[in-house]
């Protein structure tokens, strides 16, 4: 298996694979939707990574609004300013100081998400391959399956094919005897037998009746 994963791996050098856990078929692939005990780990720690992107993400557009809104009143205060409106030199400067600290939280952030795609497409490639493992695992299951019994329907054709010919024998071989019977004993004698015995379709005329009945007639 060693192998396979390092063929696995060197086909999948230079291309981009979107997070499996965010893919419904891979979901898919586990019977009855429960992840393996095995694979749940590295499921959960690439769902995490997802996450925290997704927050990094929504901080920064967060932190960009902020520092447009900060721009946009900056104008107006310098206006103020150079009117000489009292307060607005001191809250320009304040604002500078905060588009300072979003500057500031704009980098580590934009950081963060460069680091993200790495870190994300390293665990999904371990997914991957804990995936695989367990699909070939259940595919090897299934095709040991699969042959047993493809042998059993196989040897069980053969003893049908041989209990229809031993019962179409044992047919004939019935019609031949009460055949024989009834040419050498008589109707009479042979309706004295169980009648269970004596094929379908060859039971003499007025068979199945009871000797009272036939006292009576």
């Amino acid at each position: 298996m060693a192998d396979k994963q390092k063929e696995f791996l060197k086909a999948l050098e230079g291309k981009r694979i979107a997070p499996l856990t965010l893919d419904n078929k891979w979901h898919q692939l586990f019977d009855g939707g429960e992840i393996p005990p095995e694979i749940k780990p590295k499921a959960d720690e690439l769902n995490g990574l997802l996450k925290q992107q997704g927050n990094v993400n929504n901080e920064l557009k967060k932190v960009k609004a902020l520092k447009k809104k900060l721009l946009d009143e900056m104008v107006t205060l310098a206006d103020d300013a150079a009117s000489g409106v009292p307060n607005a030199e001191k809250e320009l400067e304040q604002h500078k100081r905060l588009i300072d600290d979003c500057n500031g939280h704009i980098d580590d952030y934009q950081d963060q998400l460069l680091d993200f795609p790495k870190l994300i497409d390293h665990v999904n490639r371990d997914l991957m391959i804990l995936t695989m493992d367990d699909c070939y695992d259940r595919l090897k299951e299934n095709n040991k399956e699969i042959e047993e019994i493809g042998k059993w329907i196989d040897e069980f054709r053969k003893e049908l094919k041989k209990n229809v010919v031993r019962k179409q024998d044992r047919e004939l071989a019935n019609h031949r005897l009460y055949s024989y019977m009834h040419d050498i004993f008589g109707t009479e004698v042979i309706e004295i037998f169980d009648m269970a015995y004596i094929p379908t379709g060859l039971k003499a005329p007025g068979a199945g009746t009871d000797s009272g009945e036939k006292k009576a007639d």
